[in-house]
């Protein structure tokens, strides 16, 4: 199967934004069919299925993940042959519904030197009035508990998707979310799956661009919602997941990762 794998630039996006946003890259074949498999549900599979076995070949699913864009996408974040965590399909009624609490996905994650993807699908337009799915950028390593945000109204910077039929985003499994309420007259679609690496994260994607200085802007950036001082402990999350995915322990923005893991003298006989 042909795939086109991530560049560093890329992967380093996703380190810092927590999520990879990919417009209109499912052909029209499959969103025309989509809505018609979602309505009539994808069967549910035990935790922690093989791919291949969660959705058989020739399978709406399997066919969606094989799109090059999002097969080559999946390898580059969680490697060949991940696992189905689980999967659903989320339906928002026209005029109908009420905005999700601000939450991350599960339990508090504390995993550095790992990370789940969460693909999310939209076989239809999604507009401005249908709601979508809000997301706050680079929130995916400040941990927390599922809806500890959920008393937060609104963030500085956060997004809330409008995209052409057939985007796919995937995303961190840390990052702050919530399904917006529909305004429109039109029902919303949106097919999730959640994905387990098999292999460890590092260095999946194509690196030839390792050293370009794009990346290191990337790992460098700031949001809104960031506190001037407070930013900087993204800064040192994200640098301590790129050493991780590069197998590069002396990789550093501004000193920060090298001064606070810096253990002089530890090495007793």
């Amino acid at each position: 199967m042909r795939t086109t794998l991530l560049t560093s630039a890329q992967v380093a996006g996703f380190v810092a934004a927590g999520y990879l946003r990919l417009d209109g890259i499912v052909p029209d074949e499959l969103n025309d069919q989509a809505v018609d498999v979602l309505e009539a549900g994808i069967p549910p599979v035990p935790y922690g299925t093989p791919l291949d076995l969660a959705f058989p070949e020739g399978s709406f699913a399997r066919r969606l993940v094989q799109v090059p864009a999002v097969a080559g996408a999946l390898r580059s974040l969680v490697g060949p042959d991940p696992t189905v965590d689980h999967h659903a399909v989320h339906v928002r009624e026209p005029r109908g519904g009420e905005a999700q609490p601000l939450h991350a996905d599960a339990i508090i994650d504390t995993r550095m030197d790992a990370f789940d993807v969460q693909l999310m699908y939209y076989p239809r337009e999604v507009t401005a009035d249908m709601g979508g799915t809000l997301v706050v950028p680079g929130s995916h390593l400040r941990r927390i508990n599922e809806s500890d945000t959920g008393r937060y109204q609104n963030l500085r910077g956060q997004t809330r998707l409008t995209c052409p039929a057939g985007t796919v985003m995937l995303l961190h499994h840390g990052i702050w979310h919530g399904g917006r309420r529909n305004d429109s007259d039109q029902r919303r679609y949106m097919f999730k799956i959640r994905f387990n690496p098999t292999v460890p994260q590092v260095r999946l994607w194509d690196t030839s661009d390792l050293a370009d200085p794009a990346v290191v802007a990337e790992l460098d950036r700031r949001f809104p919602w960031y506190e001037p001082a407070t930013g900087r402990l993204e800064i040192h999350n994200r640098v301590r997941l790129w050493r991780a995915m590069t197998a590069d322990a002396a990789f550093d923005i501004d000193y920060w990762t090298t001064r606070v893991n810096n253990r002089p003298g530890r090495a007793v006989a």
